[in-house]
């Protein structure tokens, strides 16, 4: 994958959903909800100030992120690989 994130973007994978309730009732595609956690594969080089400086992103790559439900843009790599991209704002917080 050679996605790199301009600005205060970040290209985020999202987490597989669950298979299982916490009762162990096996749940089909069609209800499964939408994964809110994700690992951060790409960040931009950071946020343009008033003053014309960069401020760097406060995540990194590699960092487990929760974001919200419907954020970001999904894409899809030629490899099939599924990604989201959202601005760092789109990020609730990270995941220790």
């Amino acid at each position: 994958m050679n996605i790199q994130p301009l600005g205060d973007r970040v290209v985020i994978k999202p987490l597989e959903a669950e298979n299982k309730t916490k009762g162990g009732i096996v749940l089909p595609d069609t209800a499964k909800e939408k994964p809110q956690e994700g690992k951060v594969v790409a960040v931009g080089k950071g946020k343009l100030s008033n003053e014309g400086k960069v401020l760097p992103l406060e995540v990194k790559t590699g960092d487990k992120v929760l974001y919200g439900k419907y954020s970001g843009n999904e894409i899809t790599t030629k490899e099939g690989e599924e990604l989201l991209i959202m601005k760092e704002e789109d990020i609730l917080a990270v995941i220790k």
